[in-house]
């Protein structure tokens, strides 16, 4: 029941056949659409947006999460953000990184999360290292954070020993 997120490539994201064969690997494996999150940047959708809005699309319809990777780094993030209807955005760690020092961070955080609820999308704040950094963030009411304070890259066995210690909670 874990949810997952995954990164998809220019030239995935433009296989007309991605949607079809995701429906099938989530069906094989019993784990519900809503359990998937597929992570674009706006720079994998640019290479082919017409095939990619295709691809986003039919994968929406399916049940599967959208989410615009690296948010705040593109040159028009809050048009992708209206045209692409995410389901979550995932705040650079450029923004993230220095705000326990930066009040400009703290700032556009700010505008980032109302502009998410607003909106009702889930927020992920990437890059969180410190616990400065998480505080702020909850005082934020950002929904999520990604980071080596959270958590650094394991072994599936680590990792599922982690879950079940409940040191993420």
């Amino acid at each position: 029941q874990i949810p997952v997120a995954v990164n998809i490539s220019a030239r995935l994201l433009s296989d007309l056949e991605l949607p079809a064969w995701i429906r099938h690997m989530l069906m094989r494996a019993s784990v519900p659409p809503s359990r998937l999150t597929i992570e674009v940047t706006e720079s994998t959708i640019t290479a082919d947006p017409k095939r990619a809005m295709q691809v986003l699309q039919e994968l929406r319809e399916i049940g599967v999460r959208i989410a615009i990777d690296d948010f705040g780094t593109g040159y028009s993030s809050l048009s992708y953000l209206r045209r692409l209807k995410p389901d979550e955005i995932k705040v650079d760690k450029s923004f993230v990184r220095d705000m326990a020092k930066d009040t400009g961070d703290q700032a556009i955080l700010r505008a980032v999360v109302a502009l998410a609820q607003n909106r009702q999308l889930s927020v992920v704040a990437e890059g969180v290292e410190d616990l400065p950094t998480y505080n702020l963030l909850k005082e934020l009411n950002c929904g999520m954070a990604q980071g080596y304070y959270i958590a650094r890259p394991m072994p599936l066995e680590d990792f599922l020993a982690w879950l079940e210690s409940g040191e993420w909670n």
